[in-house]
């Protein structure tokens, strides 16, 4: 028996409360895996990106998502030097 893979559900736009959500594969803050990590998608009918799962903005994520990885980098450059 085949089992078909079901369009992904998303909740209620925050602004509009339109119900049409679509993925965001890629942000320039995230690249492909920052949009994964924190289900951040894009209202078809208003253009406001928010989280699908919670149906709140995504800006906390983004800046804790942001500041890692900027902690990350600084580490890794910082060890480099030091050899």
């Amino acid at each position: 028996m085949a089992t078909r893979k079901r369009a992904p559900t998303y909740k209620p736009c925050p602004s509009c409360r339109a119900e049409k959500a679509q993925k965001v594969s890629f942000t320039l803050w995230g690249g492909m895996l920052g949009p994964a990590m924190l289900t951040h998608v894009k209202c078809g009918g208003c253009g406001t990106a928010y989280n699908g799962k919670t149906g709140r903005s995504n800006t906390g994520g983004i800046l804790v998502y942001t500041a890692v990885s900027l902690a990350l980098v600084i580490a890794i450059v910082i060890a480099m030097s030091a050899m």
